[in-house]
């Protein structure tokens, strides 16, 4: 885990056995309340936004293990916070989720770097099996 100080990235040593950290960003507060829900009960620990914009803050306040977005939202896409964030942290892992456009948004996140990608409605297994590959 990091944290920036002063404009410093530093490394936090968390215990071997710390629940990872996701970042869930949504602006349909049902699927976002639904996801971290799903999350939290296989034992994570989540952190939510419900714009790209306020991700972006979250991430730089407390830095996740994974980050999930929805790519379709107000104030800041997906795309666009998949991009910065990747910037700033290369080592982050990212799933791009949408319902838009019957998958030609996540066509276009795959381009730009995401880790893997989910067409909504996907069922639940699905999702943990995605997490569980990107964070092993």
């Amino acid at each position: 885990m990091f944290a920036r100080v002063s404009g410093l990235r530093l490394r936090i040593a968390m215990p071997r056995n710390a629940p990872k950290s996701i970042l869930v960003v949504d602006d349909d507060p049902d699927v976002l309340r639904l996801l971290s829900s799903i999350l939290s009960t296989a034992g994570y620990r989540v952190l939510e936004a419900s714009d790209g914009k306020q991700a972006v803050a979250r991430f730089t306040e407390e830095p996740a293990d994974l980050l999930i977005t929805d790519l379709i939202m107000p104030e800041q896409e997906g795309v666009q916070t998949i991009t910065t964030l990747m910037h700033n942290y290369p080592r982050l892992k990212t799933i791009a989720i949408s319902g838009a456009a019957r998958g030609k948004y996540l066509k276009i996140a795959g381009m730009l770097g995401a880790h893997a990608v989910l067409q909504k409605p996907f069922h639940k297994q699905d999702l943990l099996d995605t997490v569980r590959k990107l964070l092993s």
